[in-house]
């Protein structure tokens, strides 16, 4: 197998990571304790414009608890699209209340609003759209559902850190939001979450269920089953230093999705591009592939060039553990996740990386 040199993804480094883990190492502050972790939660919330951020551990657990914070429980049901990673739908499940499962739309990739409005049942509580590798959802139909049909609305923007709907943030247009810093996110904390709320009352929830439901005013007093999903001070470090990069890596992002778009033009690919008044932070960078290219063949021939590559997200109605949810069909998200490719897409690639990507995607023979 040839080397890899062109991974999918690698998280960027260069600015006051190491300087900021060390601060924590020499004051021994490393576990959830200590400034970075506020300083982390306070520069996000003005990143984003939001009142109240809240840093845990991991995004999935961020999900959880925005989704105890609004008393989702079992006999609930949450609307979700099928087509996004599997935390999604597992934070639904954690919580006992069954996940509806919706289509998405062929042209953003975004949850189907249409849909959504077809599967809203008594026991519907909440909808979570997904803002699917950055790409920002339809959120003025989805407000509108939300308020006609008095539910929640949970945003996931695991994927969409710095994702713009008509100028706003995505992630505050919902009652609660989360964000993941996973490895192979746009900023990185190594693991690790973020929840944002406008509501004192959310917040107030969620912090007290992240620390083992401690009463706030009585030491080693817990009135509430809660959970240790904070996060460390270590990772708020590196998360606060990526945080001061965010601009700089999002413009070379999308650059970088520039240089792909202009090298796929009239191909046999077809990138994911911005449909309507949105900024598309693309965090992967992903591509269609033409009906008569099979992916395995095309990925392991970008192997041999050295270029890693992954298909997109499985619907979740396809896997064993959630085939007992419906039998439905969903056309549009089976055929997106039959064609779509993430390409590399890390911020420190240049132009000649990407015509040397995109050449050997047009070379590849049917």
């Amino acid at each position: 197998m040839a080397e890899i040199k062109y991974p999918v993804y690698q998280p960027r480094l260069n600015g006051n990571e190491k300087k900021y883990v060390n601060e924590c190492l020499d004051s021994t502050w490393i576990s959830s304790k200590g400034k970075f972790v506020n300083s982390f939660e306070n520069n996000f919330s003005e990143y984003v414009n939001s009142k109240y951020s809240t840093a845990v551990c991991n995004g999935t657990v961020a999900l959880h608890l925005a989704l105890m914070a609004l008393g989702i429980r079992e006999g609930d049901e949450v609307i979700v699209p099928t087509l996004t990673y599997i935390a999604s739908v597992n934070a639904i499940t954690y919580t006992g209340a069954t996940p509806v499962f919706v289509d998405s739309l062929e042209s953003t990739w975004q949850i189907d609003v249409e849909d959504v409005k077809k599967k809203i049942t008594s026991k519907t509580k909440a909808i979570m759209c997904v803002h699917v590798y950055g790409h920002p959802c339809d959120m003025d139909g989805l407000l509108k559902i939300t308020k006609e049909h008095n539910l929640f609305l949970v945003e996931d923007c695991a994927e969409a850190i710095g994702s713009l709907y008509k100028g706003q943030h995505v992630g505050t247009f919902g009652d609660v939001s989360t964000f993941s810093f996973y490895g192979n996110k746009t900023i990185t904390t190594g693991e690790g979450g973020m929840v944002i709320t406008n509501s004192e009352k959310l917040h107030n929830k969620i912090v007290h269920l992240k620390g083992q439901g401690l009463a706030k005013d009585r030491e080693y007093w817990h009135d509430a089953i809660g959970y240790n999903y904070r996060m460390t001070n270590i990772c708020a470090a590196i998360g606060l230093a990526q945080l001061e990069q965010i601009d700089e890596i999002l413009l070379k992002k999308q650059q970088i999705a520039n240089w792909y778009m202009q090298d796929l033009k009239e191909s046999r690919y077809k990138f994911h591009n911005e449909i309507g008044d949105v900024t598309h932070s693309y965090w992967m960078c992903t591509i269609l592939i033409s009906e008569d290219i099979d992916r395995e063949a095309l990925k392991a021939f970008l192997i041999t060039k050295g270029i890693e590559t992954r298909p997109m997200f499985y619907p979740i109605h396809t896997m064993p553990i959630y085939a007992h949810v419906n039998k439905e069909i969903y056309p549009i998200s089976e055929k997106l996740a039959r064609l779509g490719m993430n390409l590399p897409s890390y911020p420190e690639l240049n132009e000649d990386d990407i015509k040397y990507i995109t050449n050997s995607l047009k070379s590849f023979q049917i």
